[in-house]
């Protein structure tokens, strides 16, 4: 028996020339390859004699070789293998194959073979085109049955994947890291058994049983990591910041606006939990434009009254600069010294110099005062004493020669944007209570503007507390969308020359290249802001961002078209999650359909920031009904969380989910909406965490969530 910790390159049978392949791909042990599912089955398990009421059919038959051809094409190097069955009832068959000469050299008259594949006619005889194909004494492998299908590459086919699977079935010993117990409990399948029906399933039903085992697997893992996490979490100290109400209630009652019943119970939840000696760890999870800066804002200046340091961390430096002009104007009326710590940026702000001034003199002045008037040493020096109280900035914030005198709250803004090493090094920074005795780590707020559907939170958020966003300031106009196929395109041109005559600016945003390659992507960029520039828009200004460029450059060109000498920025996706241009009105978004809903939604986020009627216009070459009908969502809704949970129905949790998680494998993704089977998941993850916190009487469950560990990052 071998063991699946056994490496592949201790495998006989597998020459050096597939080690590099199956490297390539991940899969370097036994277990590594027996872990690599099908991501689709062929069913070729209906095995019939030869009649006609099977044409056009996907069939098995068997039958006695009496004929075999090769023809060899020299003009058209191709070459033509043929064979002729005869089935039971002596009825032929012809099978043929292009470019697949070795069929002709392996088979021989007189042998009985399988073949699956879709029954045809040819000049009244049946026949079959490129058949799955095997000799009748061996094993039902590639034909006969339900087929797996695996993800393939240069060098690897499925064929060959099948014929190792069931040998490393044979011949491997595996040991099941779900206690005897839970699988009882469940009527779930043992692994042995679980694998062998997921990569050769006798049927549908035992497949379906075998899919569910491992989706309960995985889900355990999820919970055991997450609830982990917790204990953990909860283990640390932090430091009580006790609710002032004498400071916050006036605060609230100065804002130009009226927050919402959803600001005000989650401003709450924060606050109430900032008073706590455990630190908080809470996702502020709002829509688009729901205010979950002002909420942000109330906790730092909870904070900072108190004598204490906040951290703010966000993914850009246009962003991270946004975030200072703002907080530096939501706070101005108080004495609070505020940096911004990014690879451009190294600036101080100091509220009270401004006192009534607007944002946008705030922002000339800071541009004109603060542009480059700190050294990084300097701001760090600041910083490591206390100076500064408050501090926004890029990934330069986790460099390991930042430190806090008394960080007591860290917010990270889109926090899935961030990696596991990089959230974790801002909750790190540990600071000492006045009497000397006790380590303290700073409360954690993340923050995201992509709504999370139920069932996901539920998955994946147990080890953290959620406040929900769910309302939009009374005020706030509905964003206007529709969808715009492309015999309406010159209506909606016209359209956006009469918003830019009467002020307004528009967003252009075009699809992410299939290929994924930034170059081609940038080139469709380029190449549409030509087109626009030249031949839609010669009259008006246009300004390009993509990918390629330097954080300086996509700035700049966001400056502009915020300082309004843009009328129309053409972008790729790149266009930032939060980015506030109050006097854009109309949001252009090409081949929508290329687009998740809740990607599309993100999108449309950014018009509709200010008084002005703004629009949405989803551009499509689609005919197809279904894209038609999947867009008619963001036409009927405004909702962030109702067009989530419309994304995650129709598109599944493997595609909605890809931006937010990475790491699990398919079957566990397809299993992420049934909220049974994570309850039972968590129920048992706490039962066996109950009496085994570090799994210690529980080796290979905690072998399996350490590898877990290092694929999967839990937001």
């Amino acid at each position: 028996m071998i063991s699946i910790k056994t490496s592949l390159q201790n495998i006989p049978l597998i020459n050096a020339k597939y080690h590099k392949v199956l490297e390539k791909i991940g899969l370097c042990t036994v277990g590594d390859f027996l872990f690599y599912f099908p991501f689709r089955y062929d069913d070729f398990s209906q095995i019939v004699l030869l009649e006609e009421k099977y044409l056009n059919e996907v069939i098995t038959v068997e039958g006695e070789i009496i004929k075999i051809k090769l023809a060899r094409i020299f003009r058209r190097k191709m070459t033509i293998a043929e064979i002729i069955i005869r089935d039971k009832n002596n009825i032929p068959l012809k099978a043929v194959w292009f470019n697949q000469p070795y069929i002709a050299e392996t088979l021989k008259e007189g042998e009985a073979v399988r073949l699956s594949g879709k029954l045809a006619l040819d000049k009244k005889r049946f026949s079959m085109l490129n058949p799955a194909w095997e000799k009748s004494a061996r094993d039902a492998t590639n034909t006969g049955r339900l087929v797996p299908i695996y993800s393939e590459t240069r060098g690897l086919t499925s064929k060959w994947i099948r014929w190792q699977m069931k040998m490393f079935l044979e011949k491997t010993k595996i040991d099941d890291m779900i206690p005897l117990s839970v699988l009882q409990k469940f009527n779930l399948p043992g692994l042995s058994a679980a694998l062998a029906q997921v990569h050769f399933p006798a049927s549908q039903e035992k497949l379906r049983i075998a899919q569910k085992r491992f989706a309960f697997q995985e889900m355990l893992l999820v919970q055991l990591k997450s609830l982990q996490t917790k204990n953990q979490w909860e283990a640390t100290n932090s430091l009580k910041i006790k609710f002032d109400e004498k400071l916050i209630k006036p605060f609230v009652s100065g804002l130009p606006f009226k927050l919402t019943d959803a600001q005000r119970k989650a401003s709450f939840e924060i606050l109430k939990d900032l008073e706590k000696n455990r630190p908080m760890n809470r996702l502020l999870n709002g829509d688009v434009g729901s205010g979950k800066t002002v909420v942000a804002a109330i906790a730092a200046l909870q904070t900072v009254k108190a004598g204490y340091q906040v951290s703010i961390m966000a993914p850009t430096e246009v962003l991270a600069r946004q975030h200072f002009l703002t907080f530096s104007n939501i706070l101005k009326d108080y004495n609070f010294k505020i940096a911004l710590l990014t690879n451009s940026y190294k600036l101080t702000c100091h509220p009270a110099l401004d006192a009534g001034s607007s944002r946008k003199s705030i922002e000339t002045t800071l541009d004109s005062r603060f542009r480059g008037n700190d050294k990084r040493e300097n701001l760090l020096k600041k910083i490591k004493s206390g100076k500064i109280d408050l501090a926004i900035g890029t990934h330069a914030l986790i460099q390991k020669d930042v430190a806090f005198k008394k960080l007591a709250l860290t917010i990270i803004d889109e926090q899935h944007r961030f990696g596991v090493a990089q959230r974790a090094y801002l909750q790190q920074e540990t600071m000492t209570t006045k009497d000397g005795s006790k380590q303290t780590i700073p409360h954690l707020l993340s923050m995201t503007a992509t709504p999370i559907p139920r069932t996901l939170a539920i998955a994946f958020s147990g080890n953290l507390d959620i406040s929900i966003l769910d309302e939009m300031p009374k005020d706030r106009k509905k964003i206007i969308t529709r969808i715009i196929p492309s015999q309406k395109r010159d209506g909606a041109y016209e359209f956006i020359r009469q918003q830019i005559k009467d002020g307004r600016q528009v967003f252009i945003i075009l699809p992410l290249v299939e290929d994924s390659k930034i170059m081609t992507e940038v080139k469709a960029a380029v190449s549409e802001h030509k087109r626009l520039s030249a031949e839609i828009f010669p009259e008006l200004k246009l300004g390009l961002m993509h990918g390629k460029l330097k954080a300086k450059e996509k700035e700049k060109i966001m400056q502009d078209f915020s300082d309004k000498k843009l009328d129309i920025l053409v972008s790729t996706s790149v266009v930032e999650v939060g980015i506030d241009i109050p006097n854009a009105s109309v949001m252009i978004i090409e081949e929508a359909d290329r687009f998740g809903l809740s990607q599309l939604h993100q999108f449309r986020g950014r018009v509709g920031r200010a008084q002005h009627q703004s629009y949405c216009f989803l551009f499509t070459n689609s005919d197809s009904n279904k894209s038609t009908e999947r867009l008619r969502a963001l036409e009927k809704s405004n909702d962030g969380f109702e067009i989530a949970e419309k994304d995650l129905k129709l598109r599944g949790p493997g595609q909605f989910f890809g931006t937010l998680q990475s790491g699990l494998p398919d079957i566990a993704m397809e299993n992420l909406t049934n909220v049974k089977l994570i309850k039972f998941a968590r129920a048992e993850a706490l039962e066996i965490l109950k009496s085994d916190l570090e799994l210690k009487k529980h080796p290979l469950l905690k072998d399996a969530l350490q590898k877990f560990q290092e694929k999967i990052h839990l937001e």
